[in-house]
């Protein structure tokens, strides 16, 4: 349901499978913080749309969709779909623990360094005595070993060809 999210937000596929992948480590770093109280759903749309937001500032435009309101409406309407069976914050925590654990030392330590220990990529690639595009490049392999593990586990879907 994120990825729908993200896609009723950004265009490009590349972008929203980045997106995806930080939103749900940053949900993951960030767990102790969720209320089990409330409803899971908005929670980590409200990452996402964070997280949308900072890509589009990076970028210097702001597209209608983002606009709270339309966010808003966007949100209600996945609450709804959201409260449907099958597609549990558990399932979607256990998918990624174990994509992240089954990931190559390389891929895990600047995974692990980047969205769980909070580095900036210069730091990271200081810190594990890498040149720093070795670390980009290491980190785009790791998110797509982890896009990878998490399509075969059904977490995310396959991303759209165009003809």
């Amino acid at each position: 349901m994120l990825m729908v999210y993200l896609r009723s937000l950004v265009r490009d596929e590349a972008t929203i499978d980045d997106l995806f992948q930080e939103s749900m480590i940053v949900a993951w770093r960030k767990l102790d913080e969720c209320d089990a109280d409330r409803p899971f759903g908005p929670w980590l749309r409200g990452i996402a749309s964070r997280l949308v937001m900072a890509h589009y500032r990076k970028q210097k435009r702001v597209p209608v969709a983002t606009h709270e309101s339309v966010l808003i409406a966007v949100d209600r309407h996945f609450e709804d779909v959201n409260r449907m069976a099958g597609d549990t914050w558990d399932e979607k925590v256990a998918a990624l623990r174990e994509c992240i654990e089954s990931l190559p030392d390389r891929q895990k330590n600047v995974i692990t360094g980047r969205y769980f220990d909070g580095l900036h990529t210069q730091v990271l690639a200081e810190r594990l005595e890498l040149k720093l595009e070795a670390c980009k490049k290491r980190l785009q392999r790791g998110r797509a070993m982890l896009a990878e593990c998490l399509r075969k586990k059904g977490v995310l879907s396959a991303p759209e060809t165009t003809l």
